[in-house]
């Protein structure tokens, strides 16, 4: 499947389902979705493709994209005969460039903010460098709640409507009950983001949920690999924590109880240094941001300072590593042996078709990649590394933000008429 032909939407972390029709019990509401969804995952085709595709009567087709379209969700597309002869007929296409999921990342050291339209376009965007550990969970939050507000006007005077938010945070997250259970790297355990949040917006809140950051960071890389034929990947952050995403088959992998992926604290070092979680030798602090600014930089060096922006310093280390300064290279290369040592664990586990490095790991991708990947076709068991190539995010820091606005939009998929209606 070509980039073109995929929707910029993205699955629900347990899959969406076939798309095919339930038969006599599928509602008009359930149909809708499902029309939806095939647009948004196979991409713009005729309706009478999609009556094909879905099993649903050409009539019935033909008033389910009339409805779309009236809420603005789709639109005419380009001309196409389909592979018939005579007239061509127009193809239907995701348009929803009205509609709005915002996602949020709280990392330690910033909050950002993006909104993307229903066809994975960027309506909003905010980075707010932020002493997260310091300032406490209730001022973070007021924070978000603020830049919430600020995006949702922004976009109100240009038309457009939230549906939901996303947050993305760190740590051990219960997804259901919108609470950060244990978030060692920002010092918070049990907070109650989605309670909070939703209380500090008020009356007229939208629908908030909570996410871990990487696994949304994992979401987000998906929708670009999956245009190349990835459908199996580990996504590994890189900043103060190190997080991982993992997507199987084209989804999302939870675990029994929703905490799969913690890989940041596998003990590969059991007397190793302290990491915050209270535990010695994590792999976090082999490779997490801090590892790096240890080997790279001694105390009082600008590029520790804490309240300079991270993307600041990290091109600052970055000028460094490409002028060959000792110390820096050096940082690097005990950075890539860490980081060999738990992807070749990883890679034995689960067999990813590729692992993508994002957080401070894509700055310095073409440093670490030829050689992380050459230690892994020597450590994996499998040969060649069991077909996993290594590679850099081109999302940089966003990654998180951009899955949870994906995830945030997903209530439109599984409700086209009754999300808009409530939100409304």
């Amino acid at each position: 499947m070509t980039a073109d032909q995929r929707g910029p939407g993205v699955r629900t972390p347990g899959g969406d389902g076939p798309h095919k029709a339930g038969g006599r019990a599928s509602l008009r509401r359930t149909n809708l979705g499902l029309v939806l969804r095939l647009l948004r995952d196979a991409g713009p085709r005729p309706r009478t493709r999609i009556a094909a595709e879905t099993g649903l009567p050409k009539a019935t087709i033909t008033n389910l994209v009339a409805e779309l379209m009236e809420r603005g969700l789709v639109r005419e597309g380009e001309p196409t005969r389909d592979g018939s002869i005579g007239r061509p007929s127009r193809t239907v296409e995701i348009d929803g460039r009205a509609i709005c999921g915002i996602g949020v990342e709280i990392s330690a050291d910033y909050l950002f903010l993006i909104a993307l339209d229903l066809r994975g376009e960027v309506a909003a965007e905010q980075h707010i460098p932020l002493d997260v550990r310091g300032l406490g969970a209730d001022e973070v939050l007021d924070r978000a709640a603020e830049a919430i507000r600020d995006t949702r006007r922004r976009l109100r005077s240009r038309g457009m409507h939230t549906v939901a938010v996303t947050v993305a945070a760190p740590g051990v997250i219960e997804h259901r009950s919108g609470v950060v259970s244990y978030a060692p790297n920002i010092e918070w355990r049990d907070v109650d983001v989605v309670g909070i949040l939703t209380r500090r917006l008020g009356p007229r809140s939208p629908r908030i949920d909570l996410e871990n950051d990487a696994k949304l960071g994992a979401l987000a890389e998906y929708l670009i690999a999956a245009a190349a034929g990835i459908h199996d990947l580990i996504y590994v952050t890189g900043e103060t924590g190190v997080g991982g995403g993992i997507i199987t088959e084209g989804r999302l992998l939870r675990g029994a109880a929703g905490y799969a992926g913690e890989i940041g604290h596998m003990r590969l070092s059991p007397d190793g240094k302290l990491c915050a979680c209270g535990r010695r030798g994590c792999w976090e602090t082999m490779v997490g941001l801090h590892a790096l600014l240890d080997h790279a930089a001694a105390p009082g060096d600008p590029v520790r300072d804490a309240t300079v922006d991270l993307e600041l310093r990290l091109a600052e280390l970055r000028r460094r590593a490409d002028a060959g300064e000792p110390a820096t290279t050096a940082a690097l290369e005990a950075i890539t042996d860490g980081l060999a040592l738990g992807l070749a664990a990883l890679t034995d586990i689960l067999n990813p078709r590729a692992i993508v490095l994002g957080g401070y790991f894509a700055y310095f991708g073409d440093h670490l990649i030829t050689r992380v990947q050459s230690e892994l076709t020597e450590r994996v068991m499998a040969p060649d590394a069991g077909g996993c190539t290594v590679l850099a995010s081109t999302l940089g820091f966003s990654a998180a933000a951009r899955g949870a606005a994906s995830l945030a939009l997903d209530v439109v998929y599984q409700d086209p008429g009754g999300t808009l209606t409530a939100s409304s």
